[in-house]
């Protein structure tokens, strides 16, 4: 085994010292949030909560539980994702495809355009005002309106024209059609890189805010992010009149925020291992 030098030693040292400090930082929000929401009132409104639970009260779970707002958005929020996901996926799997082949007509034309919308947009007005004459008002049409992102396009575009030309011939010569080249040589050789392209749209999809405040206008098709921030308004508000809470407006705040990351801590681990071997999406392979 060799032996490490000096300079190897410190660097190594440092490293995972400043790994360590990285992830604490990045751990700690949740365990603060966490302990917040299982702390007595007077603790969280006196600011004595930093790391573990003070004077423990989970009344603002069973509040949680039985708020019926709270399971619609919720709800809503997994609808969105999934088939938002899904929507997104299809749109960018086979315009990849299509946008990675030489073969295609004025296809140097449509990249252009592809990589023109990330240079220079319109602007948000305008896109409100286009997502309104379209009557983006729903949560269907709000999957169709959100289901196109360029930048995730062009890193498929981008894995898709590093597959081997060979296979593809050897394929159509075998008569495949174009699906069938897609479907069973694309898709399963760049699983990581759709996986990891996936899973940039449903973390989109499930922390989206602003144009979810904006455009979904029905109580029955608000998302889990603006019922936070609006339950947190209507919290304040009912304290700011004198109502005595059992528990700190902050504690359930907290409360529906750990309840709304438990799907990503659960799903998340299990496509980690594709995360990894995706963040490479595009680079350039011998």
């Amino acid at each position: 085994m060799k032996r490490l030098d000096r300079t190897e030693i410190i660097f190594k040292v440092l490293s995972y010292v400043l790994l360590t400090l990285f992830a604490i930082c990045c751990l700690y929000p949740f365990v603060y949030v966490l302990s917040g929401s299982l702390s007595s009132k007077g603790a969280v409104d006196a600011g004595e909560v930093f790391l573990w639970p003070v004077g423990f009260n989970g009344r603002v779970y069973i509040e949680v539980f039985n708020n019926k707002e709270f399971w619609i958005a919720y709800c809503n929020t997994f609808f969105v994702t999934g088939y938002g996901t899904l929507v997104s996926m299809l749109v960018a799997i086979t315009g990849a495809y299509a946008l990675s082949k030489s073969r295609l007509v004025f296809g140097k034309g449509f990249n252009f355009m592809l990589v023109f919308t990330m240079w220079f947009n319109a602007g948000m007005i305008p896109t409100y005002q286009n997502f309104r004459f379209f009557h983006v008002d729903n949560k269907y049409m709000f999957i169709i309106a959100l289901g196109f992102n360029a930048f995730n396009i062009i890193l498929l575009r981008s894995y898709f024209s590093s597959v081997p030309t060979e296979i593809e011939e050897a394929a159509t010569i075998d008569g495949a059609t174009e699906f069938q080249i897609l479907s069973k040589i694309y898709i399963p050789m760049s699983k990581a890189s759709i996986v990891t392209v996936a899973m940039f749209y449903a973390v989109a999809r499930w922390n989206g805010y602003i144009w979810a405040q904006m455009l979904l206008e029905k109580d029955t098709d608000v998302l889990l992010t603006v019922f936070i921030k609006n339950n947190m308004a209507a919290l304040v508000e009912t304290s700011s009149q004198g109502v005595d809470l059992p528990y700190s407006i902050y504690s359930m705040q907290y409360a529906f925020i750990v309840c709304s990351i438990i799907p990503v801590i659960v799903i998340y681990p299990s496509l980690q291992k594709y995360f990894a071997a995706g963040v490479t999406v595009g680079g350039v392979k011998e």
